[in-house]
């Protein structure tokens, strides 16, 4: 008896003081104090440089012009808008539609904090919406990718002049594609929330379409990368499979409608689509901790028990990522920065980030804390350590750098993003053909037009960072970082 509780007094230690170290590593830089709405405003600007299309009169972002004003024309139909989901000039619905669900998310959640901040917000979703509509326009089809990866990434060229391949790839009843189209789906709904109350007919536009689209990946199951293979992977394959975004549509869905359809199909469900699954995983790819979280604040708030499996996976997440006691697959870096194998690490950071944000909301109104073996991770624990990852990103690490570009007094100079490292059409009116842009890319000059709240893929596990355009990984921003960064930061700037 006396070894099992001097044990679990030391199984106990070791996870508070693994937690203290994360949580007070480089003190001498923590505490400086950061401008979080600074931040938040720079994070939500970022997306007008991604802008795809015809650019709209009020567009910040100068040195952006019109592009890709053809796209969908070789198959008869307008898909123009929308966003390029990196530094290349492809736009791939799957983590578009991610992006744009995360987004939503963040105004749902934190919008009462974002003050004048909140009217761009709304103008970044609905710059996503207006594209998904368009794309899902057919019944039974939804357009997931114009641009032919291979052709655009041979060149390096601006978005304005663009002469690779605009190709496009959809799917249909034949070639399924439940995993975009349920994102899709899940994207249109949360949408539909934000637009609720400010534009009714908008919302009921979305919300409609979102009905219509999760029936179609329900009714035609299978991955989009199995009949979109060669264009799709290896950028987004769908490596997860499709079952938990079949899922999260539908939780989506049920939180839009209120309707007790979708909550008997997440009931149903559970087991078949493999809910408990991976449950530290969340991003473009895998939406299971994501499911997970976001179904349990109706269990904290005692109105859903037959949820309550689901509370229990969203407990277990969270344990699975706390310093001391993470999962084998969830790391921790010298300086303190959550880690993950595989690229854009920063991706990561902010979605995992988002969901102990999310929960510990849901847990402080519920007044309840996660119970994690010996030890036990509060609401507070939980806003702590995603406060420290924001930090991180804004210069509280080794290399005292922001990782947001134009934030703070030294950060990424040489981002990987065509755009950004080529002259823009103003200061080079002449255009810049595919092979002409090599000499910018391989240029160790600093990007002449600054993307302005960019959140690059960050440093590797030893918190060293590489500031130049071939390492991609670590230099090239994605919309689906930024996305739930803007939920982080909106909280952080009214909480600081």
């Amino acid at each position: 008896m006396a070894r099992k509780s001097l044990a679990a007094y030391l199984r106990n230690f070791r996870v508070t003081a693994c937690l203290f170290l994360v949580l007070l590593s480089f003190h001498a830089v923590i505490g400086s104090g950061h401008d979080y709405y600074d931040a938040l405003r720079k994070s939500i600007l970022f997306f007008e440089g991604q802008r795809s299309g015809k650019l709209p009169p009020d567009q910040r972002v100068k040195w952006r012009s019109d592009s890709a004003l053809h796209d969908g024309s070789t198959v008869g139909r307008d898909l123009t808008g929308g966003y390029y989901d990196a530094g290349d000039n492809i736009k791939f619905g799957f983590p578009m539609a991610f992006t744009t669900t995360l987004l939503a998310w963040s105004i749902i959640d934190f919008g009462r904090n974002m003050g004048p901040e909140l009217k761009n917000a709304i103008k970044a979703v609905k710059w996503g919406t207006d594209y998904l509509l368009k794309v899902t326009s057919t019944p039974d089809v939804v357009y997931v990718q114009v641009g032919d990866a291979y052709s655009d990434h041979n060149c390096w060229e601006r978005p304005e002049d663009m002469d690779t391949l605009r190709s496009v790839y959809k799917i249909d009843g034949s070639h399924p594609g439940s995993d975009v189209a349920g994102e899709t789906a899940a994207a249109l709904a949360a949408a539909s929330i934000v637009f609720r109350s400010r534009d009714p007919a908008y919302s009921r536009l979305l919300l409609n379409r979102a009905v219509r689209v999760f029936d179609f990946a329900d009714r035609h199951r299978g991955a989009y990368s199995g009949s979109l293979h060669s264009a799709v992977c290896p950028f987004y394959c769908d490596v997860n499979g499709y079952q938990d975004e079949l899922l999260w549509g539908a939780v989506w869905l049920h939180k839009a409608s209120r309707k007790r359809k979708y909550r008997e199909y997440v009931v149903q469900n559970e087991v078949i689509l493999h809910a408990g699954d991976t449950i530290n995983e969340f991003g473009w790819d895998n939406k299971h901790a994501g499911i997970n979280v976001l179904i349990s604040k109706e269990v904290l708030m005692g109105r859903a028990g037959y949820f309550e499996s689901f509370k229990q996976n969203a407990d277990d997440f969270i344990c699975s990522i706390l310093p001391g006691i993470s999962h084998p697959q969830v790391q921790y870096s010298p300086g303190g920065l959550i880690f993950k194998a595989g690229g854009s690490n920063m991706q990561h950071v902010t979605s995992l980030s988002f969901l102990l944000l999310a929960y510990s909301g849901y847990l402080s109104h519920a007044n309840k804390v996660v119970p994690c073996g010996e030890t036990t991770a509060s609401p507070g624990l939980l806003r702590e350590l995603a406060k420290r990852q924001v930090d991180y990103i804004l210069g509280d690490n080794p290399l005292r750098m922001s990782y947001m570009v134009g934030y703070g007094s030294r950060y990424p100079q040489r981002i990987h993003h065509r755009g950004s490292s080529l002259p823009s059409v103003q200061a080079h009116p002449a255009r810049i053909r595919c092979k002409e842009g090599s000499r910018y890319f391989l240029s160790p000059d600093p990007n002449p037009n600054v993307h302005v709240g960019a959140v690059v893929g960050g440093p590797n596990v030893t918190d060293a960072f590489p500031d130049s355009r071939p390492f991609f990984q670590e230099s090239e921003p994605t919309t689906y970082i930024n996305a739930p960064l803007v939920g982080l930061l909106a909280y952080f700037s009214a909480h600081p």
